[in-house]
């Protein structure tokens, strides 16, 4: 079958541009069922299931939970124009908390667009089908991610939006376009991606190494460690959009001492130097049977090498591939390339 492309997003180590690339190398292998253990965009999971797999989506963040279900599991599901209506105004009778309002004022969004905010936030949840909240939510999330300076929610900048001034850099015509407008264009891209293949598909919200099954491949694409044992924290880059999926909730976990009123921090075993390398072992030998793909970067820690070296561990054959000619967006290294480490 001939699916759709994937709706293009500008979340920070989207492997969309790469898929190409990647099933040259992955669509020849002997595989059936795949689990995408890091799913984030959904991108690569996508791609395995327009090609007829059956895919189990995973991640350990409740708004990429919500992109794998709304893409990965759902097949058939749409979100209709009416209730895109009733999502983004306020229904008579019903109470609504300015939670956003109150609590991230001149941080990352002007006080209308909190307000909006607030609003559709809460209606999301009144939806009854859980696929159409996820499509709901998925909109929402990338309408918020295409109004952020860097997309990213690491700062207090929205000065960098409003100011007055000359501008070399950004997408301003993207900023000020308004919610309403970039939520009603990032569903219709989301229904656009709704496939049936006749494959069941699932979308999982845990830990990798309590992801249930046996799968014949494995794709691993986890957060990166730079070689200056720097690592990429998605917890604390979307904090916002984490906080969008539990609004009641959303107060207890902020820091309020933090200038952005980020959550808590959530330590992690994937992005620290000291803790990595043995992660990835314990994930190469829960897997141990299934063909182990990881996406890496040649300046990463644990070296390509040592990566490597652990999948000779539990695995025959290994081999790594290099794509030459791709810098991800966002990234001011040049030097560092993308690799494919495949082990069966």
């Amino acid at each position: 079958m001939t699916a759709p492309p994937i709706p293009p997003t500008r979340y920070q180590g989207s492997k969309r541009k790469l898929l190409g690339w990647l099933w040259a190398h992955l669509g020849d292998l002997p595989f059936d069922t795949a689990l995408d253990a890091f799913g984030g965009t959904g991108s690569v999971a996508y791609l395995f299931k327009s090609h007829g797999k059956q895919v189990t989506y995973n991640d350990l963040l409740a708004f990429n939970h919500q992109v794998g279900t709304a893409l990965i599991e759902n097949d058939r599901v749409q979100l209709g124009e009416a209730e895109v209506e009733q999502l983004v105004t306020r229904q008579p009778g019903a109470e609504y908390d300015d939670l956003i309002e109150g609590t991230f004022g001149g941080i990352y969004f002007t006080d209308d667009e909190n307000r909006w905010l607030d609003a559709v936030a809460q209606n999301i949840p009144r939806l009854p089908n859980r696929y159409r909240r996820a499509i709901a939510y998925y909109a929402l999330f990338q309408a918020c991610i295409a109004k952020r300076p860097y997309n990213l929610f690491h700062r207090k900048n929205l000065y960098m939006r409003t100011a007055k001034v000359k501008r070399g850099f950004g997408n301003k015509a993207t900023w000020d376009r308004s919610f309403d407008e970039h939520f009603r264009r990032f569903v219709a891209q989301a229904n656009a991606a709704v496939i049936d293949t006749g494959r069941p598909c699932r979308a999982l919200n845990l830990d990798v190494m309590e992801v249930p099954g046996d799968y014949d491949l494995v794709y691993i694409d986890p957060p990166y460690v730079s070689g200056r044992n720097v690592g990429v924290d998605y917890h604390g880059f979307y904090h916002f959009l984490e906080g969008l999926t539990d609004f009641h909730g959303w107060p207890a976990g902020i820091d309020y001492d933090s200038k952005h009123r980020r959550l808590q921090p959530a330590p992690s075993r994937w992005t620290r130097a000291e803790t990595n390398l043995e992660a990835f072992r314990a994930v190469f030998h829960r897997f141990a049977d299934s063909i182990l793909v990881v996406s890496y970067r040649s300046d990463g820690h644990p070296s390509p090498k040592q990566l490597a070296d652990l999948l000779a561990k539990v695995k025959p054959q290994v081999r790594t591939i290099t794509q030459q000619r791709y810098q991800y967006v966002l990234s001011t290294n040049r030097a560092s390339q993308e690799l494919l480490i495949i082990a069966r």
